[in-house]
């Protein structure tokens, strides 16, 4: 698991959930945020992903409360879901340098300025 890289969507929900505990709308509303409106989460989608990062140990219930006669589940990062996101930021950051770096390379060696 930890060495294939995570879907665009698992890697925001992770995200969104590694500050505080939130629940489902607010965890749709927050991947939006961080996307800068980009990718925009349904109901249905988000829900399969929770049950499957719950299923993988990558985030946890942390607490269910009613509101307007519904039940609202609010869920968190697990220790073991910091781990898997902070090993994909790290992916994604090396990945984002050796791009970066052949960029500047290629920009000098076409005589396009300093790196």
């Amino acid at each position: 698991m930890a060495d294939s890289p995570l879907r665009e969507p698992t890697f925001l929900i992770l995200t969104a959930l590694a500050e505080t505990p939130q629940h489902g709308y607010a965890v749709i509303e927050d991947v939006l945020r961080i996307s800068d409106g980009r990718v925009r989460l349904r109901a249905g989608t988000l829900y399969a992903v929770l049950d499957r990062l719950r299923a993988d140990g990558l985030i946890e219930v942390d607490r269910e409360e009613i509101v307007q006669s519904r039940l609202r589940r609010y869920y968190r990062l697990s220790a073991l879901g910091a781990t898997r996101l902070a090993a994909e930021v790290d992916r994604l950051r090396r990945h984002a340098d050796a791009a970066g770096a052949r960029l500047r390379r290629a920009r000098l060696l076409a005589g396009g300025g300093a790196a």
